[in-house]
């Protein structure tokens, strides 16, 4: 129950920052992932578009781009790291008190910034 809860919650966060590129600043997102991956990346034109990025890679060009800060970048990574934990079959155990620990730095650092 408690890993589901780390995996929605990530999809929704991703979601919302993927709609929040596209809206805001889709251009200068493609310029930047463009300078970075070269021809690698095929310019976005829709949400689903920037789906076709990895997670943690468009963490990094958005931070490159200035829409997420360093530190909540890392810490976004973090959650990342445990949603891939979450999403797996494996022996990871997970509390409740794990779980809304992800869901508040979700809020804190995307639900209320971006939506």
């Amino acid at each position: 129950m408690y890993r589901s809860a780390i995996v929605m919650s990530w999809l929704g966060a991703m979601d919302v920052l993927h709609k929040h590129v596209h809206t805001k600043c889709l251009a200068g997102f493609n310029t930047e992932a463009t300078r970075v991956m070269g021809r690698k990346w095929k310019v976005a034109k829709t949400p689903d578009d920037l789906g076709k990025m990895g997670e943690s890679d468009f963490l990094d060009r958005i931070e490159g781009f200035s829409i997420l800060g360093k530190n909540a970048k890392a810490q976004l990574k973090n959650a990342l790291d445990l949603r891939n934990g979450c999403g797996h079959p494996n022996s990871l155990k997970v509390s409740v008190n794990k779980s809304a620990a992800h869901i508040e730095t979700l809020l804190q650092n995307v639900f209320e910034k971006f939506s």
